[in-house]
């Protein structure tokens, strides 16, 4: 098997959190790709995020006070504005000359989207505009000011890479997902043939006919079809459209540090009677995604020994598209070339 790449691509958006956990005045602390990140919304409703670390002498300011204009920290009082810029020194005296523009704390480019709050972690400093993800997807079929439906996070104790290789594993699923609602058994598999092509930034499973005998999918009207897309630095994006109604199913992977990943599932749908039904959906989405987290769990018993691992064809291949993605990322950016996406359009059959 290919090694898996400990690194933490960098020139990409990545998700932080829904915009709802962040009100309007106030401020959140989180680690994110190994770093301290202060995230806050302010006086207007805009968010912004800060590296979270005084320069004065490196306390968190979450630790701190936002009025909804400056981030104030609790060991001497320095003032930021939201661009990360010293704005005041309370023990600054009379006969002092201190330029607080030269100061700061440091700021990520950050936006609201669909309900997501994205921040960019630059490779070498660049702005967004001067990268090569200049902004994060658009999910389709729902405006910018649409919030997910329902949505939940869980840890995992684990690096990006084996919870991306969870998240696109096709052949996991009548093992580890046993509840009785999914109506999996391990005894009666299936064949499968999905046909795959490249996509931005990754590749996708050809849009195609879901099962008509499937009720779950008759609510969205006739004709229902569904694409499910990969892309860095760690997305799901399934897209189920109907006749009536339409889904977006979002699956998040975002480095805590190299060995801590959150995991997060995002629902948009159309259909405005789902909103009474938010408690249960949460609840089946919870058990579901918590399933996989125990996996990685058990999974981390046996990697303490750093065994040689294997991926088989078919099955596995587009883990290996994974690594090769990573790969292509870190290449490209070394040789100051443009991204050239590795994956070849296949058909891939496995037994699930």
């Amino acid at each position: 098997m290919d090694k898996l790449q400990a690194d933490l691509l960098r020139g990409l958006w990545y998700v932080a959190c829904p915009g709802r956990e962040v009100k309007k005045g106030a401020m959140t602390g989180k680690k994110l790709m190994g770093e301290l990140v202060l995230i806050g919304r302010d006086e207007n409703g805009k968010v912004f995020a800060l590296r979270d670390i005084c320069p004065h002498r490196g306390i968190p300011l979450r630790h701190g006070w936002f009025d909804g204009k400056h981030v104030q920290c609790c060991y001497h009082g320095w003032k930021f504005d939201t661009e990360g810029t010293c704005v005041d020194i309370p023990s600054t005296h009379e006969y002092q000359t201190i330029d607080y523009s030269k100061i700061s704390c440091g700021a990520y480019p950050a936006i609201e989207r669909q309900g997501l709050i994205w921040i960019y972690f630059a490779a070498n400093g660049e702005k967004p505009e001067d990268g090569r993800q200049p902004e994060p997807p658009t999910l389709p079929d729902f405006p910018l000011d649409a919030a997910p439906t329902v949505d939940i996070m869980q840890p995992f104790i684990c690096s990006v890479d084996h919870a991306a290789l969870g998240l696109m594993d096709p052949t996991h699923a009548a093992f580890v997902h046993t509840s009785w609602w999914f109506k999996k058994n391990a005894t009666k598999l299936r064949s499968k043939e999905k046909h795959f092509e490249p996509a931005e930034l990754g590749w996708a499973m050809v849009r195609h006919k879901l099962p008509p005998q499937n009720i779950a999918y008759k609510v969205l009207g006739d004709d229902v079809t569904t694409e499910i897309r990969y892309q860095l630095p760690g997305l799901r994006i399934e897209h189920i459209k109907g006749s009536k109604h339409s889904v977006v199913g979002l699956t998040t992977i975002t480095p805590v540090t190299p060995d801590e990943t959150e995991v997060r599932q995002l629902f948009w749908t159309t259909m405005g009677w789902v909103k009474p039904l938010k408690p249960l959906v949460k609840h089946l989405m919870s058990v579901f995604l918590n399933q996989d987290r125990q996996v990685v769990i058990q999974q981390r018993e046996g990697l303490e020994f750093n065994p040689k691992l294997m991926l088989i064809n078919d099955a596995d291949t587009q883990g290996r598209w994974w690594m090769q993605l990573k790969r292509e990322w870190d290449k490209s950016a070394a040789e100051d070339r443009p991204f050239e996406n590795p994956v070849q359009a296949k058909t891939l059959r496995w037994m699930s």
